[in-house]
């Protein structure tokens, strides 16, 4: 089987390429670029599709999603998950290990990567704990799970409060060159606070989360790393101190990176006047400065990962007190038109090639995966974007079997028209 993907804009960070040229594809692998006044004749291709203004690029990833298998399929599956991810233009996904049991040793692992075999229609990359039931006390076996196939530590949904576990989590780590994902969450400082500690939980009367509770825990993790030489990646960064403490880490060689969601730059936490639960999120939206800081951090480089947190939940369980309900929203369909609309093209922090790389190579790179880019050879996951479309987000027509989203009826300019995994269509934007 043969592909031609002709006269769209190619934008392949990891070879540096950002022009119009034709993408060649045979047998779910990628073939060749040909740009314009190569010379290269065109022929023989069973499928020929014409991307005209379109930008083509390494099919996104998505290093933070919660798929909810095992255990938990009432909220997601792997396959509704997957398609979700496909119809939000992603080829890849990282799924996180708080499922149902936890995925904490190499046979939930191994059922994972044998479900996603079966009923995934992108990548599936699973990650596994770091420590056993996610309780922040005992190591799990990370060799095994390394050889099971994880691409990634993380306690995603907890935080190890113990440094001493933390500290030899890394450790064992770096034997096997996996990078530890952290929720960073100091539970003593955070306490019982479902919003953002300031003005608006005050006039709320809703416990507040301080950025502290954040902040002390990037700074643990800035120390751990430099102690350790263990990469870490701070999750779902939400404040502006955390950008800053990464900021200045990064500049003196910490190996230390970081990542930010849509809806802490799209929304603040003025947001949750009307106690909808849709808006509650961990870590809680914060103020406008935070926002403006977030932004800036995407700008100068210090936030080098884009991803979306996804997070699906019953309706049935966000339809409660707000002091109750769940943390967490849904992501994979919106989050491209979410930062394509306010990064590139409403404050202009970053170009799309910027945005590109901050989807493809960066995740790619950090977790070691053999994707994001367009290099021949390479498996044929490839994104189409639509980059000045138009659009309203509709959760009734979502792939993901939740719909708890704060953005429906909210329109964004950008999006993905087409989803390439192996040299397949698997979404198309009707």
């Amino acid at each position: 089987m043969r592909t031609l993907l002709t006269n769209g804009h190619v934008i392949d960070p990891a070879n540096g390429v950002n022009r119009v040229a034709d993408l060649h594809i045979a047998d779910g692998k990628i073939e060749r670029l040909d740009f314009e006044g190569s010379g290269r004749r065109v022929g023989g291709d069973d499928e020929i599709i014409d991307a005209t203004g379109l930008l083509v690029c390494p099919g996104l990833i998505d290093m933070h999603v919660h798929l909810r298998e095992p255990g938990q399929s009432a909220k997601e599956t792997i396959a509704t998950g997957t398609r979700a991810a496909a119809a939000g233009g992603f080829t890849s996904v990282v799924c996180m290990p708080n499922t149902a049991p936890p995925a904490d040793n190499a046979s939930t692992i191994a059922w994972i990567k044998e479900r996603a075999a079966r009923e995934a229609v992108v990548n599936v990359f699973p990650t596994g704990a770091i420590t056993k039931g996610l309780a922040g006390e005992e190591l799990t076996p990370i060799g095994a799970m390394y050889h099971a196939g994880i691409v990634a530590l993380t306690d995603d949904g907890h935080c190890v409060q113990n440094h001493e576990v933390m500290r030899r989590a890394l450790e064992y780590a770096r034997m096997f060159g996996l990078p530890a994902l952290d929720h960073c969450q100091d539970y003593n400082l955070v306490g019982k606070g479902v919003m953002h500690e300031g003005y608006w939980s005050a006039v709320l009367g809703l416990p507040g989360w301080p950025s502290a509770g954040e902040e002390a825990i990037v700074m643990r993790d800035i120390l751990l790393a430099e102690l350790c030489q263990t990469p870490i990646h701070c999750q779902h960064l939400s404040s502006a101190g955390s950008v800053r403490l990464v900021r200045e880490a990064r500049a003196r060689g910490v190996p230390i990176t970081a990542e930010v969601c849509p809806h802490h730059i799209a929304l603040t936490d003025e947001s949750l006047r009307g106690f909808d639960t849709n808006f509650k999120m961990n870590p809680p939206l914060r103020a406008e400065r935070d926002v403006e800081a977030l932004i800036a951090g995407v700008a100068d480089g210090t936030i080098t990962i884009l991803c979306s947190d996804h997070a699906p939940h019953c309706d049935y369980e966000k339809e409660v007190e707000f002091d109750c309900a769940p943390f967490g929203i849904v992501g994979l369909e919106t989050e491209l038109g979410l930062f394509l609309d306010i990064l590139v093209h409403k404050k202009r922090a970053i170009d799309a090639a910027k945005l590109v790389e901050m989807f493809t190579l960066n995740p790619a790179r950090l977790l070691r995966l053999d994707r994001g880019t367009l290099s021949p050879g390479a498996p044929a996951d490839i994104t189409l974007i639509d980059a000045s479309l138009e659009w309203t987000v509709d959760k009734a027509a979502f792939a993901s079997q939740s719909r708890n989203t704060p953005f429906h009826g909210m329109t964004l300019r950008g999006r993905a028209v087409r989803t390439i995994v192996a040299g397949k269509t698997i979404w198309a934007l009707q």
